[in-house]
């Protein structure tokens, strides 16, 4: 309920967010011709629990715009931030990203201090534009607080355990699983369902505990692990 309560909070201030000269980040380096967007100080929710909630906010362009570049500032280092990006190949301004980057964020620290984030976009213009107008702010640029450690195993008819952990001094942050199937074509429902799996936190490893029926027979079915991990203070 907490997240869902916060991302209503960051999608309620959307409008603050405008294009304007103050830019204030990375957001338009690299970028000849920029027009940057700054989000608000957008509220992270914090917990200690595994899996950590997220928080997501979107910036929008002006019409006629792309995304072409993405910055945030961090009131604190524990924070992890990524965007969404749009499959495709190759990775660029317009196939990976569109008028709309969405942000996500989540605190990884130990202990709540009203973590924040601050979005920034740079804005490619279809045709002509205006020019970047640099300012600072205070505040952290983005770093690497987690790791994501992940071990994939092969599914076999049974049952079998697998355990991914953090290294030492590390502490579990994120918690997730996932199945595959290596098929020419789309898995069908059936199959789908001949595998199963309960996942456990334990400290500082994740183990999922997998089921395959009989009529997974030969095929080539992958569990993987994720162990998401930081060191931050």
């Amino acid at each position: 309920m907490k997240v869902r309560l916060t991302a209503a909070l960051a999608l309620a201030v959307a409008s603050l967010a405008v294009a304007s000269p103050a830019g204030g980040a990375n957001e338009c380096d690299g970028l000849m011709v920029c027009v940057p967007v700054a989000g608000p100080w957008v509220v992270v929710p914090t917990s200690g629990k595994v899996p950590r909630p997220v928080v997501e906010y979107q910036l929008t362009c002006p019409p006629g715009h792309v995304v072409g570049g993405l910055d945030a500032r961090l009131s604190d280092r524990a924070i992890d931030v990524s965007f969404i990006g749009t499959l495709g190949s190759p990775v660029n301004p317009g196939i990976s990203t569109s008028r709309s980057a969405v942000f996500v964020a989540t605190y990884v620290g130990a202990s709540a201090r009203a973590p924040t984030f601050r979005p920034f976009i740079g804005c490619m213009p279809g045709a002509g534009g205006g020019a970047r107008i640099p300012t600072s702010v205070a505040a952290f640029t983005p770093g690497r607080p987690t790791t994501r450690r992940v071990k994939t195993v092969r599914i076999r008819p049974g049952e079998a355990t697998v355990t991914q952990r953090c290294a030492p001094r590390e502490r579990l942050v994120g918690a997730s699983h996932a199945f595959g199937f290596a098929t020419r074509t789309p898995p069908s429902a059936s199959l789908v369902e001949t595998v199963s799996a309960r996942q456990v936190v334990r400290g500082r490893e994740v183990v999922v505990n997998v089921r395959a029926d009989s009529e997974l027979g030969d095929v080539r079915a992958l569990v993987q692990v994720h162990a998401v991990c930081t060191r931050a203070p």
